[in-house]
């Protein structure tokens, strides 16, 4: 698809007074189903690899002849203690992957998609180590002819590194519970993420007893081989991306804040600035976490989406105050120091397959929609941007929004009011159809169209469950959620 020009070279940062500028649009965008399926295919070699670890680790256990002689109780306790450790250690390597921000896992299944599958995989983890625990417990006090509190205590103080998995044990069930949803709602991002730090601490704390006490990996080369391959690529993946990579780009850009300007009553826009920010690569409607180097800020970063699409002068982030930490960042000075990882995400235009494009943003969703309505191809009449807000006057983005709109002539809607009930995504005063028949008169192409939606959560749903009505395709459907 040849773009048409359509707004003017980026001339520089937004001032309070000043109208912002945009930078040329993308030129093309591959489109078709072909490019779906490409990906579908790399994700299923992945799985297939991911899944062929487990088969492999059972059937070492097999071939080892971990089902001779089950003669009686504790034999059947060894055998199922065995078992269980080698499937949860190598699930937990894929659960810890999972969440590690591991660019080629990004790019095929994204933030939430990788966030999703890590939760899930969770809860199965901890069952199958608290089986290990307590048939290795039985094992021991059948042996011994102790009651298995007693074991239990004497397998920790005596047995070598077995105090370490303990520990590892406990601090992963801390994770689990804090994991759950109804806990979660009661935690802040910050006490989360504190708590989920742990984890690491956790697999580290428990992979000592593997090797000195166990019997399915010491003395044997071929299992030797196999797990400290499998623990130094997952640890290789994740200490370069997670954390040497951030350090590396922090010190080669020097971010810096330059600039801060309000955008409406509860938002700013933090402008970073820095060295050779063309090299630092990125999409519109991807995000970062942004780590803000003050005494109280320092220690855990925040996910931030990008609210102008890349550009060699700054990196931008619109940020409304909704408690905790960004609270304090609708105040940063300037000259503030700034960590950057990333970008992360599949919220952007390598994603499309169709000509036609739906942009969906409610409140602080706007920043992704933003970006990716300045840089994606299109020609006039292709692009319909929904922006639900509380206001117009108070809506972050909305002018910028506007300008993009008319510039490239893509179509816009502003749905302001309050919901008019607690399960629909529009206003009050356009109640009178349902949701998905009012998405369909705003936007008659919305079945054959890419819809990106970006909101709060609830939200999100509310209009990925219209879209799903009016017969949106799932791969046609691109949601970001601001949820952790």
């Amino acid at each position: 698809m040849n773009q048409q020009a359509a707004s003017a070279a980026f001339t520089g940062a937004k001032t309070e007074s000043s109208t912002p500028r945009f930078v040329a649009p993308n030129a093309k965008v591959r489109l078709g189903s072909t490019k779906y399926r490409a990906l579908k295919r790399q994700q299923d070699w992945v799985e297939i690899f991911a899944w062929g670890t487990v088969l492999a680790v059972t059937a070492m256990f097999l071939i080892d002849g971990g089902l001779a002689s089950l003669t009686d109780a504790s034999a059947w306790m060894s055998a199922i203690s065995r078992l269980t450790a080698l499937v949860a250690t190598d699930l937990l390597l894929i659960h810890m992957l999972l969440i590690g921000r591991v660019p080629w896992i990004d790019k095929l299944y994204g933030h939430d998609r990788a966030t999703l599958t890590h939760k899930k995989l969770g809860k199965p983890i901890l069952y199958i180590v608290t089986v290990h625990f307590i048939t290795s417990v039985i094992q021991f006090a059948l042996l011994d002819g102790k009651n298995i509190f007693a074991e239990a205590f004497s397998m920790i103080t005596t047995m070598q590194d077995m105090w370490t998995a303990a520990i590892g044990f406990v601090l992963m069930l801390v994770v689990t519970v804090t994991s759950i949803n109804a806990a979660r709602r009661r935690l802040s991002y910050e006490a989360w993420y504190l708590i989920h730090v742990t984890s690491y601490i956790s697999v580290l704390a428990a992979i000592p007893h593997q090797f000195t006490t166990g019997t399915d990996i010491a003395g044997k080369p071929a299992q030797t081989i196999f797990w400290a391959t499998l623990y130094l690529f997952v640890a290789g993946n994740i200490v370069w991306f997670r954390f040497a990579v951030p350090v590396i780009n922090a010190l080669r850009h020097s971010f810096k804040v330059s600039n801060v300007v309000r955008e409406s009553s509860d938002s700013v826009s933090v402008y970073i600035g820095g060295n050779k920010l063309e090299k630092l690569g990125g999409q519109a409607g991807q995000f970062y976490m942004l780590r803000v180097l003050t005494p109280k800020q320092w220690w855990r970063p925040h996910p931030f989406s990008i609210s102008a699409a890349p550009n060699n002068e700054f990196v931008r982030f619109t940020i409304g105050a909704r408690g905790d930490d960004t609270e304090m960042m609708q105040n940063l000075k300037p000259g503030t120091r700034i960590v950057l990882e990333g970008p992360y995400g599949v919220f952007t235009e390598e994603r499309r397959t169709r000509e036609k494009v739906v942009l969906l943003a409610a409140g602080i969703g706007a920043p992704p929609i933003r970006s990716l309505a300045e840089s994606m191809a299109a020609r006039p009449g292709d692009v319909t941007i929904i922006y639900r807000v509380r206001e117009t006057e108070d809506a972050a983005l909305l002018s910028e929004l506007t300008e993009i709109a008319r510039n490239r002539g893509f179509r816009m809607h502003v749905l302001e009011g309050k919901r008019g009930n607690p399960n629909s995504w529009l206003p009050a005063h356009m109640s009178g159809l349902s949701d998905h028949d009012r998405l369909t008169q705003m936007v008659p192409s919305v079945k054959d169209a890419d819809v990106f939606v970006c909101g709060p959560a609830p939200w999100t749903r509310a209009v990925v469950k219209s879209l799903d009505k009016v017969g949106t395709p799932t791969h046609q459907i691109h949601a970001e959620e601001f949820a952790w």
